[in-house]
């Protein structure tokens, strides 16, 4: 019986050994994004007081809110430039930041915020690849409080066919992580007011500042047009407007920005 435990134990040692190593060898966020969350513009403020989360909250009474689960083993800040962007634009923008930088351990992370904030209406969920497959999750027991949906390279786990959610589906033509085949075959479970977009050249590591991603695809466009692309047709969708967006020269100036590294 000794000999038993010794093993069980030796195994569960070797799960968790197993589970840090491939927990903590994530896609770190590139300095430069930091530059959004530390400096932001047009009167956006960062609120990083608590654990767990970072907001950006606009200038201006927000339009409407929108919470946002991380990409798989992915730095949440990574996504700081995108939502900063939204907010620029009037959006309250939290980016959940999950333990382990793995979304599937806090699905419930975005409950809250609507209480929170009482004086903004509309409230949208979404996520980069399984972040989006997280957020379905959530929002099959949520779904009530929340008036759409938005995935970047993701399709829905939860069936959620049935409620009156509002769907937005970004992806990228040349995107070599998602999985087109589950893609297509998910689709079933989204709402009927679904808006698909496919952007021409984009992949799937552009929807954040983290670097290359292993078998996606070879971008024709560049990570700040693509990011540009995509906060425009987020917005233009939470908002109902009609907006081209702008492709500004440069991601951020080079003078108040630290050099750019890649790592993971």
């Amino acid at each position: 019986m000794k000999k038993v435990l010794t093993v069980i134990v030796l195994l569960l040692l070797a799960c968790a050994i197993g589970a840090g190593v491939y927990l903590f060898d994530y896609h770190h966020a590139e300095n430069s994004s930091l530059y959004y969350i530390s400096s932001p513009k047009h009167g956006v403020s960062c609120d990083i007081s608590g654990s767990g989360k970072i907001i950006f909250v606009p200038g201006e009474e927000p339009k409407a809110g929108f919470i946002f689960y991380q990409g798989a083993k992915v730095q949440a800040e990574a996504y700081a430039p995108l939502l900063e962007k939204l907010a620029e634009r009037g959006i309250l923008c939290v980016l959940l930041d999950i333990p382990g930088n793995f979304p599937l351990l806090g699905i419930n992370a975005a409950d809250g915020y609507v209480s929170k904030y009482p004086d903004i209406k509309d409230w949208y969920v979404g996520g980069h690849s399984l972040g989006g497959v997280t957020a379905t999750m959530f929002l099959d027991k949520h779904h009530e409080d929340f008036d759409g949906l938005v995935l970047l390279a993701s399709y829905p786990f939860s069936n959620l066919s049935d409620t009156q959610l509002r769907t937005l589906s970004i992806y990228g033509s040349n995107d070599g992580v998602l999985n087109m085949k589950k893609y297509e075959s998910s689709k079933d479970k989204l709402p009927a007011d679904l808006t698909e977009i496919v952007i021409v050249g984009g992949n799937h590591a552009n929807f954040g500042f983290y670097g290359e991603q292993k078998d996606d695809g070879t971008a024709g466009i560049t990570r700040n047009e693509q990011i540009e692309l995509t906060v425009g047709y987020i917005y233009d969708f939470i908002t109902g407007t009609e907006r081209e967006p702008e492709i500004p020269v440069e991601e951020v100036p080079a003078e108040e920005t630290p050099a750019e590294t890649t790592e993971g």
